[in-house]
């Protein structure tokens, strides 16, 4: 629905839809325009073609201003869609669709994408748009929107519609004789090039997220992915390149985590001498341990960075994939949508929280996750926190069932991740850490002066002072 609410008095309603009307047509060159007469003057709407997705749109008031109220000074356009389900994956489509808006001194604003909501604007609206997840329908005002209010109300997911979006913009009117209200539709993809071209940060529509996840998104991947898809025709192979790109880059810190567990492996039998020494008493072994770190220069927390800084990216790239319209409808070995999850196989039924379909992207994904997870931790010492040893294999078989219905790119990424992350493992402990080197570097740091301070020296205070105060509850249970 697209009306004008002309503020006629004398009408039943105090208004009248422009729907109502009955429009003659005149087409010249590229421009098409809509003409309703009254007694006295005409309501008049032109379209132009501007581009490939533009459409110049201008609303004229010729001789209405004997016939509007003289106490109106805006006419209201009314604007609703009934949003269709056009993609597979209609959790993403839902969560993706809504109106946004930008006020002309202000960032990009939205209603919201998951619920009833209703935003009112009583300042200057430079647009408004209509955005479904990888399509939109702007309308933008060469001189704003005086007033605006946003709604969208979502429907059950058994209904044919999946939301309803509305737009109130008021249309100024100064009850002149002869005006004209400039406007322009944008009716296509969320490309964002083709979005940031207006320069009014329309391309904020695309969801790529929010803060730093938004932000990597829009200036990093992005610009990553478009460069290397402008020589390379297959996204899948694409991804697989930038996977291998973001590998290279985190190498450093990759190599200093595997040096790290280098370090712990060769401290194992030193490790299980303590355990000997100290058998039966588990605090302080921890004791014991800690000091063994603090004298050779080890942590146990140094494979951890890796893992902490890759989580942005993790972040970024589950708004990514579904967001980018590129990938939509892009195929890889099994998957037919990239924005979407994989189907390798049907299951004869919907299992909760999992679906209905096996993703093997995501199979894959933890069945390499076990693997790495194996042989990484070969060598790791459980016996401070000996669940910690079954936990970690329990993780991949949880997120089985939140990946499953992720975007197949996603897990596609995350699976070449976990191949190249094995790679690395195996090439570095093997042919490139010297563990001769590691024990020496450990003997060095043995005879050198120890700082005073440091987390490991107050974890190990902490440690010495709760096994103090367990002694004296100990002593004082005795007498």
């Amino acid at each position: 629905k697209f009306e004008y609410l002309l503020p006629v008095a004398n009408a039943k309603k105090g208004t009248i839809s422009t729907r109502d009307l009955y429009f003659e047509t005149e087409k010249t060159g590229d421009a098409i325009v809509f003409k309703a007469n009254t007694p006295n003057g005409a309501f008049v709407q032109k379209y132009t073609l501007k581009g490939e997705y533009g459409i110049d749109y201008d609303v004229s008031f010729q001789g209405l201003d004997g016939v509007l109220s003289k106490d109106k000074n805006v006419v209201e356009l009314n604007w609703e869609n009934y949003l269709d389900k056009v993609e597979y994956n209609t959790t993403y489509e839902r969560n993706y669709s809504t109106v946004y808006f930008k006020e002309s001194d202000d960032d990009p604003d939205n209603c919201s994408c998951t619920g009833d909501d209703t935003i009112e604007k009583t300042k200057k609206v430079n647009w408004v748009s209509h955005s479904h997840q990888f399509f939109n329908t702007t309308l933008m005002a060469k001189d704003g929107f005086p007033e605006m209010i946003a709604s969208t109300q979502v429907f059950d997911v058994d209904n044919a519609d999946m939301k309803k979006v509305t737009s109130k913009l008021a249309i100024p009117f100064n009850q002149g004789s002869s005006e004209t209200f400039g406007m322009h539709f944008y009716i296509g993809p969320n490309e964002f090039e083709r979005l940031q071209a207006y320069e009014s940060d329309l391309e904020d529509i695309i969801p790529y997220g929010w803060s730093i996840f938004g932000t990597i998104n829009r200036w990093i991947m992005r610009p990553l992915f478009g460069f290397l898809s402008s020589f390379i025709g297959g996204l899948g192979i694409v991804i697989l390149l930038m996977t291998f790109i973001v590998k290279a880059l985190l190498y450093p810190l990759s190599y200093k985590m595997l040096y790290s567990q280098a370090k712990m492996q060769a401290l194992k039998p030193q490790i299980e001498q303590i355990k000997k020494k100290v058998k039966g008493d588990a605090q302080q072994q921890q004791i014991e341990t800690m000091k063994l770190y603090r004298e050779t220069g080890t942590s146990p927390l140094g494979g951890c960075l890796p893992v902490v800084i890759q989580m942005p990216i993790w972040f970024a790239l589950y708004r990514f994939f579904p967001a980018s319209i590129d990938f939509r409808q892009e195929s890889f070995l099994w998957a037919n949508d990239l924005s979407s999850f994989d189907i390798f196989a049907w299951l004869p039924m919907e299992i909760p929280f999992y679906g209905s379909h096996l993703s093997l992207f995501t199979l894959l994904w933890a069945g390499t996750t076990v693997i790495y997870t194996y042989y990484n931790s070969r060598h790791m010492d459980y016996s401070a926190q000996p669940m910690m040893k079954y936990i970690q294999y329990l993780m991949p078989i949880m997120f089985l069932f939140f990946f499953n219905n992720f975007a197949a790119g996603l897990t596609c990424y995350l699976f070449f991740s976990n191949l190249f992350n094995i790679l690395q493992t195996i090439v570095t402990k093997n042919y490139i850490i010297d563990q001769d080197k590691v024990l020496a570097e450990i003997e060095a740091n043995k005879k050198k002066p120890k700082k005073k301070g440091g987390f490991q020296e107050r974890l190990q205070a902490e440690l010495q002072k709760q096994q103090r105060i367990a002694k004296e509850r100990d002593a004082k249970g005795k007498k």
